[in-house]
Protein backbone atom coordinates (compact mmCIF):
# COMPACT_ATOMS: atom_id res chain seq x y z
CA UNK A 1 0.00 0.00 0.00
CA UNK A 2 2.80 2.66 0.82
CA UNK A 3 4.15 1.74 -2.54
CA UNK A 4 1.28 3.18 -4.22
CA UNK A 5 0.91 6.30 -2.42
CA UNK A 6 4.31 6.94 -3.38
CA UNK A 7 2.74 7.75 -7.19
CA UNK A 8 0.89 10.57 -5.43
CA UNK A 9 4.27 12.44 -4.29
CA UNK A 10 5.33 15.91 -5.91
CA UNK A 11 8.00 16.16 -8.32
CA UNK A 12 9.56 12.78 -8.89
CA UNK A 13 12.27 14.16 -11.15
CA UNK A 14 13.92 14.15 -8.08
CA UNK A 15 13.49 11.17 -6.60
CA UNK A 16 14.26 9.38 -9.98
CA UNK A 17 17.37 9.00 -11.39
CA UNK A 18 19.16 7.35 -14.70
CA UNK A 19 22.89 7.24 -15.13
CA UNK A 20 23.81 8.47 -12.06
CA UNK A 21 21.95 12.03 -12.79
CA UNK A 22 18.72 13.24 -11.70
CA UNK A 23 15.53 12.54 -13.92
CA UNK A 24 15.57 16.37 -14.23
CA UNK A 25 18.89 16.98 -15.63
CA UNK A 26 19.61 13.87 -17.58
CA UNK A 27 19.62 13.95 -20.96
CA UNK A 28 18.24 10.80 -23.11
CA UNK A 29 19.30 9.55 -26.05
CA UNK A 30 17.26 9.06 -28.72
CA UNK A 31 16.61 5.47 -28.54
CA UNK A 32 15.55 6.10 -24.49
CA UNK A 33 13.49 8.67 -25.86
CA UNK A 34 11.18 6.22 -28.48
CA UNK A 35 11.00 3.48 -25.91
CA UNK A 36 9.42 6.02 -23.14
CA UNK A 37 7.65 7.51 -25.92
CA UNK A 38 6.59 4.23 -27.15
CA UNK A 39 5.39 3.15 -23.47
CA UNK A 40 3.14 6.17 -22.61
CA UNK A 41 1.47 5.64 -26.36
CA UNK A 42 0.74 2.12 -25.71
CA UNK A 43 -0.14 2.39 -22.06
CA UNK A 44 -1.21 5.27 -21.32
CA UNK A 45 -3.18 5.52 -24.17
CA UNK A 46 -5.04 2.14 -23.83
CA UNK A 47 -5.82 2.76 -20.08
CA UNK A 48 -7.64 5.98 -20.92
CA UNK A 49 -9.29 4.78 -24.10
CA UNK A 50 -10.37 1.64 -21.86
CA UNK A 51 -12.06 4.11 -19.29
CA UNK A 52 -13.66 6.55 -21.53
CA UNK A 53 -15.25 3.96 -23.23
CA UNK A 54 -16.79 2.65 -19.77
CA UNK A 55 -17.76 6.28 -18.96
CA UNK A 56 -19.64 6.25 -22.47
CA UNK A 57 -21.26 3.09 -21.83
CA UNK A 58 -22.38 4.12 -18.59
CA UNK A 59 -23.63 6.96 -19.68
CA UNK A 60 -26.11 5.42 -22.95
CA UNK A 61 -27.43 3.18 -20.50
CA UNK A 62 -27.99 6.25 -17.98
CA UNK A 63 -29.88 7.60 -20.53
CA UNK A 64 -31.26 5.05 -23.26
CA UNK A 65 -32.72 2.29 -20.22
CA UNK A 66 -35.14 2.25 -17.87
CA UNK A 67 -34.73 2.62 -14.18
CA UNK A 68 -33.86 -0.86 -13.36
CA UNK A 69 -30.74 -0.73 -15.35
CA UNK A 70 -29.16 2.36 -13.34
CA UNK A 71 -27.18 -0.26 -11.06
CA UNK A 72 -25.15 -1.76 -13.91
CA UNK A 73 -24.90 1.94 -15.52
CA UNK A 74 -23.10 3.19 -11.86
CA UNK A 75 -20.98 -0.48 -11.99
CA UNK A 76 -19.75 0.76 -15.73
CA UNK A 77 -18.60 4.18 -14.18
CA UNK A 78 -17.38 2.94 -10.96
CA UNK A 79 -15.26 0.40 -13.54
CA UNK A 80 -14.43 3.50 -15.78
CA UNK A 81 -13.35 5.02 -12.33
CA UNK A 82 -11.13 2.29 -11.50
CA UNK A 83 -9.54 1.20 -14.65
CA UNK A 84 -8.74 5.54 -14.11
CA UNK A 85 -6.98 4.20 -10.91
CA UNK A 86 -5.13 1.62 -12.35
CA UNK A 87 -3.72 3.95 -15.15
CA UNK A 88 -1.91 6.27 -12.49
CA UNK A 89 -0.62 3.36 -10.78
CA UNK A 90 1.25 2.11 -14.26
CA UNK A 91 2.82 5.43 -14.90
CA UNK A 92 4.20 5.06 -11.75
CA UNK A 93 5.48 1.46 -11.95
CA UNK A 94 6.24 3.23 -15.82
CA UNK A 95 8.44 5.48 -14.19
CA UNK A 96 9.99 3.04 -11.92
CA UNK A 97 11.00 0.51 -15.01
CA UNK A 98 13.39 3.59 -16.94
CA UNK A 99 15.26 4.77 -13.99
CA UNK A 100 17.55 3.45 -11.89
CA UNK A 101 17.44 2.70 -8.25
CA UNK A 102 20.50 4.10 -6.20
CA UNK A 103 21.87 2.93 -2.76
CA UNK A 104 24.81 4.47 -1.03
CA UNK A 105 26.73 1.53 1.31
CA UNK A 106 29.08 1.64 3.28
CA UNK A 107 32.16 -1.03 3.35
CA UNK A 108 35.27 -1.28 6.16
CA UNK A 109 38.17 -1.93 4.79
CA UNK A 110 41.79 -2.56 6.85
CA UNK A 111 44.61 -1.05 5.62
CA UNK A 112 48.09 -1.06 7.04
CA UNK A 113 49.65 2.20 8.76
CA UNK A 114 53.09 1.34 7.69
CA UNK A 115 54.27 0.88 10.91
CA UNK A 116 53.09 -2.79 11.59
CA UNK A 117 49.42 -1.48 12.50
CA UNK A 118 46.32 -1.75 10.93
CA UNK A 119 44.05 1.74 10.82
CA UNK A 120 40.02 0.99 9.95
CA UNK A 121 38.51 3.14 7.38
CA UNK A 122 35.20 3.31 5.99
CA UNK A 123 34.79 3.71 2.34
CA UNK A 124 31.44 4.71 0.60
CA UNK A 125 30.19 3.39 -2.22
CA UNK A 126 27.42 3.89 -4.87
CA UNK A 127 25.60 1.11 -6.04
CA UNK A 128 23.38 1.30 -8.99
CA UNK A 129 20.22 -1.18 -9.65
CA UNK A 130 19.02 -1.59 -13.01
CA UNK A 131 16.27 -4.10 -13.42
CA UNK A 132 13.93 -4.34 -15.96
CA UNK A 133 10.24 -3.96 -14.41
CA UNK A 134 7.39 -5.47 -16.07
CA UNK A 135 3.87 -4.35 -15.50
CA UNK A 136 2.84 -7.79 -13.64
CA UNK A 137 1.84 -5.85 -10.82
CA UNK A 138 -0.91 -3.26 -12.65
CA UNK A 139 -1.69 -6.13 -14.95
CA UNK A 140 -2.96 -8.23 -11.57
CA UNK A 141 -4.57 -4.84 -10.19
CA UNK A 142 -6.48 -4.76 -13.47
CA UNK A 143 -7.44 -8.43 -13.96
CA UNK A 144 -9.01 -8.68 -10.20
CA UNK A 145 -10.74 -5.27 -10.57
CA UNK A 146 -11.92 -7.07 -14.17
CA UNK A 147 -12.88 -10.34 -12.79
CA UNK A 148 -14.66 -8.58 -9.71
CA UNK A 149 -17.08 -6.27 -11.79
CA UNK A 150 -17.72 -9.30 -14.59
CA UNK A 151 -19.26 -10.78 -11.47
CA UNK A 152 -21.13 -8.25 -10.18
CA UNK A 153 -22.34 -7.46 -13.48
CA UNK A 154 -23.67 -11.21 -13.85
CA UNK A 155 -25.20 -10.75 -10.57
CA UNK A 156 -27.06 -7.91 -11.43
CA UNK A 157 -28.41 -9.71 -14.96
CA UNK A 158 -29.39 -12.31 -12.48
CA UNK A 159 -31.68 -10.57 -10.11
CA UNK A 160 -33.45 -8.61 -13.19
CA UNK A 161 -34.19 -11.78 -14.90
CA UNK A 162 -35.71 -13.39 -11.67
Amino acid sequence: MASMLEALQPYPEDRLHLRLHRARSVILTSEELVEIRAAQRTFEGAYMRTALGQFSFALIILKIFTSEFYPIGALFAVYGTAIMLVAIYRRYEGNRQFFDQQETGEEFVNESDGAGGTIRRVRKTVIVHKKFRTSGNSIALLMGLSLTSYVVLLVMLWELVS
